[in-house]
């Protein structure tokens, strides 16, 4: 069974191809500024957070380890980026077998393509919004092309994880509409559960005899901001420990995703 879902979902990489590009041309369809928006949306939460948090409420970023940078908008740029694709993919992924409904009533496709196609579409964005951020964090002295293929790889891993929570929440969404309405309420208690607008040193790390920070820590987020600014912000290796962690949970998180699809796929298109 799985080698028959295996085999159909390699021989549907044309359609996976036609419905990525299918979903960045509709992107910003209609829109005047077109996939200026890409970069106008992480800039203008830029400027809000740090007016609020580095200005008002004085959040004060680190300073760079080896790198030596110490800039609140870079810090925050590092965490946020890597966050906007998690909750993007996550929100889009969530909607796309219902805003395909006609498609998937009429033909028969493997359904985990459409997903699929809207995560591949947002990994294009944040590609883009990083390769902008390392121009700007090398005019400000930061030589992050030897971390690129770190980046890449983090990149990588990030949308395995990903997938696999859109996929399992674009099922349920099919099953329960109330999912959508509980994902809203999940991201922004998410948000600011990771060290994105602070830095982690802000978490105690213990509170009344509890290791609050180690128990923060298993928030795989929390990890991908660390990670993501160990590569680029500070210029040095991640830990080992993260990386690992993060490897083992994506790949957990797409197997849980999949199998949870196949279960309840079966009566998708009655129920849509």
């Amino acid at each position: 069974m799985h080698g028959v879902k295996a085999a159909e979902l390699v021989s549907s990489r044309e359609l996976m191809i036609n419905l990525t590009l299918r979903e960045l041309r509709g992107k910003y369809k209609r829109s005047v500024l077109g996939w200026t928006w890409s970069l106008l949306n992480p800039l203008a939460s830029m400027v809000i957070f740090t007016i609020v948090f580095s200005f008002f409420l004085k959040v004060k970023p680190p300073v760079g380890d080896p790198s030596g940078l110490h800039n609140f908008a870079f810090f925050l740029l590092c965490g946020l980026l890597p966050w906007n694709f998690m909750s993007n993919g996550m929100n889009g992924g969530m909607i796309a077998l219902i805003g395909n409904a006609n498609l998937i009533k009429k033909v028969y496709f493997p359904r985990e393509v459409l997903i699929s196609a809207v995560v591949a579409a947002f990994d294009v964005s944040f590609l883009i919004e990083m390769g902008v951020l390392a121009a700007a964090l090398l005019i400000a002295g930061n030589f992050v092309v030897p971390w690129f293929p770190v980046a890449l790889f983090l990149v990588v891993v990030l949308t395995v994880f990903v997938l696999g929570i859109a996929l399992t929440v674009s099922v349920l969404n099919v099953y329960f509409r109330d999912v959508q309405h509980f994902v809203n309420i999940l991201l922004m208690l998410w948000f600011y559960a990771t060290p994105i607008v602070y830095p982690i040193t802000y978490v105690p790390k213990e509170w009344k005899g509890i290791p609050l920070r180690h128990i923060y820590s298993f928030n795989p987020m929390v990890r991908f901001a660390e990670t993501f600014r160990d590569a680029i912000y500070d210029m040095r290796v991640p830990s080992w420990n993260d990386t690992l962690y993060l490897v083992v949970v994506s790949a957990l998180t797409l197997a849980v995703g999949m199998w949870v699809f196949s279960k309840l796929e079966g009566r998708l298109a009655q129920e849509l």
